[in-house]
């Protein structure tokens, strides 16, 4: 079984840049409803001192990490226990601090690749050179306040949707870039991990790894409010999911059902939403497939789709939300193959 549980996966304390400690940083999380954060100081881990006792005293996780902070490009890096030496990065090197993360079993991600850069905000915007994009594991295509109608995300969903049509399996993620525990009137948006099997105790795995792991897999969806759900109907009976793969044989049908919703008790109460009719758009490498209208009276369907030449599928969910049309929230990939 899958339990959506929401983080925020871009984080920083004041041994960065933040005006907050990592307690303040939990109290304030869990206020928005949030099950766990990713502490990303830059470029060091000293923050993480007291990790295991304000994890016990609050009930909110803390994944580990750190954001690389270069003259080239920001570089989100999770689930490492050592620090990983970036300085000797080059524009052309950066897969050298990528092996060095994978080898600690960790995960990297790109950091609001186009956001403005130096002189305003120095190495913001992402100029590595990447050779092999199946290295990297997610890219922040939403970042900030209300990241769905700034043009910098709106060019970092576009890389993102284009690294699909070029075969890349790679999540998608929302990070807040979170430096100050204020209230704030803005919306903000989570980004989902999809745990397995969590209530399983004694397994030896911890909400970090299970975490780490639904990333890993793509196992992620993002929102701001309500939270959009896909599967797809094999055509063997086996039902996947999001970040999953369904493999097509010779001679299956490409007529494949299709289940698509909204999941309204996602972080409710931490969002507001007028009633109305909601569009989840389902998007491939061949564009848009279908859409389906959906309300909290009728929040799920069911339909049939011909997926003859599509590669990849996700849902994108629309609505009028803060008083402007927008995308709310997105999933992840579900593959074909």
């Amino acid at each position: 079984m899958t339990k959506w549980l929401p983080f925020e996966l871009h984080c920083h304390t004041f041994h960065s840049d933040g005006k907050q400690s990592l307690a303040e940083l939990v109290s304030a999380a869990h206020a928005l409803g949030l099950r766990g954060v990713a502490l990303t100081d830059h470029n060091t881990m000293t923050g993480l001192a007291n990790r295991e006792q304000i994890v016990a005293e609050s009930g909110v996780e803390v994944i580990p990490g750190l954001e690389w902070t270069t003259f080239f490009g920001h570089m989100l890096t999770l689930g490492i226990q050592e620090y990983v030496d970036w300085r000797n990065l080059s524009p052309f090197h950066i897969h050298r601090g990528i092996d060095g993360v994978h080898r600690q079993g960790g995960l990297v991600g790109v950091a609001h690749p186009f956001r403005v850069g130096s002189p305003m905000c120095t190495g913001c915007f992402w100029e590595f050179e990447v050779s092999d994009w199946n290295e990297v594991d997610y890219i922040e295509v939403w970042s900030g306040l209300f990241p769905s109608i700034q043009r910098n995300n709106a060019r970092a969903f576009a890389m993102w949707t284009e690294l699909l049509n070029r075969g890349h399996r790679i999540a998608a993620t929302s990070g807040r870039d979170w430096h100050v525990s204020d209230p704030v009137t803005d919306p903000i948006s989570a980004t989902f991990l999809g745990i397995q099997d969590e209530a399983v105790e004694d397994d030896g795995l911890s909400l970090v790894h299970r975490a780490l792991d639904a990333l890993r897999r793509g196992n992620v969806a993002v929102s701001m409010g309500p939270l959009p759900q896909l599967s797809v109907l094999g055509s063997d009976g086996t039902r996947a999911g999001i970040g999953d793969t369904i493999e097509l044989r010779e001679g299956d049908g490409m007529q494949l059902e299709v289940t698509a919703g909204i999941d309204f008790t996602a972080r409710a109460g931490h969002w507001e939403l007028p009633e109305q009719l909601l569009q989840l758009k389902l998007v491939s490498n061949l564009g848009e497939l279908a859409v389906v209208e959906l309300t909290q009276g009728q929040p799920q369907a069911d339909l049939t789709l011909d997926v003859t030449g599509v590669r990849w599928l996700r849902g994108e969910l629309y609505g009028v939300f803060c008083n402007v049309r927008t995308m709310i929230g997105f999933t992840n990939a579900i593959y074909f193959s």
